[in-house]
């Protein structure tokens, strides 16, 4: 298997249409911040439902943020359209449709469900939703798609509780479980005992840590709840044993470039970690978070990182796509597959480059 070492010689000039068209996972996305302003007031028209918004324009002006919680408010407003099993698949499918187009051949995909239920929408009837446009991509897009349970941590363990046993009429149509919401106030270690309950259920576990809360949070999502992935974790690299022990056990950080600057964790893109991560060792990858909010989909992430970090280099593309792969909930033989496409991709910008 060919290295970062490889490919760093591929000319920048060729990066942004190598990374738009070679294949990719995406880990980090949540699909209720991927509902556009359009579709929000298509939704909302059908329901019914009035919105505090003159226009599509005005909405979208909302989005100017100054940290985690003024995002959160006016993200939790837009999901208040989604009520009816279309709803869920109408903004799941539109994402879907997004991601093929630009090169994802798999997602794992956040979703809320407290968000939804506290309005009084039935738990099967978001789940079934998101699972019907999952299943239509992977038959019409050749995009395979699936979901992870997140729990909201500024609510309580019980209630989190509660929602994964109430989820699990629907066990077959999600692989795992999340923790996502306000993190600074809400360390991992609140959400000890339904993290254990999901483990025993079999599922997968992740973990937003390490965006606006300390390093700190990141060794109490690792070692009491023990997740598989640490979502962001921008922040490890301010602790040095923690980075050691990151690189070491190879532990995914799912980066969300364009969200970290929306919401004031680095200043600019310029002012970005993403070279010192990947050069540090750790499996790294790039993410889109909440797309409608924050100004872009995955290849957008990709190609802005790329044009305002210059220490990046093709090397770096091909370990940031690669890694969306090794970190992936997928078996060995799909991940084989997706590398072998994602290295002949590389691999033809090279030998262009070289003629």
């Amino acid at each position: 298997m060919p290295g970062p070492s490889d490919f760093a010689s591929i000319p920048r000039s060729a990066l942004p249409a190598l990374l738009r068209a070679a294949p990719k996972a995406e880990l980090h996305i949540h699909i209720e911040g991927s509902l556009e302003p359009e579709l929000i007031f298509r939704l909302a028209q059908r329901n019914g439902l009035s919105l505090p918004y003159a226009s599509v324009d005005a909405l979208r002006a909302a989005y100017a943020f100054s940290d985690l919680q003024s995002f959160l408010d006016i993200y939790y407003a837009g999901a208040s359209v989604l009520l009816q099993e279309q709803d869920f698949f109408d903004m799941a499918w539109a994402y879907l449709e997004r991601a093929a187009a630009d090169g994802v051949v798999h997602a794992e995909i956040f979703f809320d469900p407290q968000t939804h239920t506290a309005r009084g929408v039935p738990m099967g009837t978001l789940i079934q939703g998101l699972r019907r446009a999952c299943r239509r991509a992977e038959a019409e897009l050749g995009l395979s798609a699936v979901l992870i349970l997140c729990f909201l941590r500024h609510l309580s363990e019980d209630e989190a509780l509660a929602t994964l046993e109430a989820a699990l009429p629907w066990r077959a149509d999600f692989i795992g479980v999340g923790l996502d919401s306000s993190e600074l106030g809400h360390p991992p270690e609140k959400f000890a005992r339904v993290f254990a309950r999901a483990r025993a259920l079999g599922l997968h576990l992740v973990a937003h840590a390490g965006e606006e809360g300390p390093p700190a949070y990141v060794w109490s999502a690792l070692d009491v709840l023990k997740v598989q992935r640490i979502d962001h974790g921008v922040r490890s690299l301010e602790d040095a044993a923690l980075v050691a022990r990151l690189a070491a056990e190879r532990m995914p950080l799912t980066v969300c470039p364009l969200s970290n600057i929306k919401l004031c964790v680095f200043k600019s893109l310029a002012e970005h970690n993403l070279p010192a991560l990947l050069d540090a060792g750790l499996c790294a990858l790039v993410n889109s978070d909440d797309p409608a909010y924050f100004g872009g989909y995955l290849n957008d992430n990709l190609e802005q990182c790329f044009e305002a970090l210059p220490a990046l280099h093709g090397g770096h593309a091909w370990q940031l796509l690669s890694n969306s792969f090794e970190a992936s909930f997928v078996a060995p033989e799909r991940k084989r597959r997706w590398q072998a496409a994602l290295d002949a991709a590389f691999q033809s910008a090279l030998s262009a480059a070289a003629s």
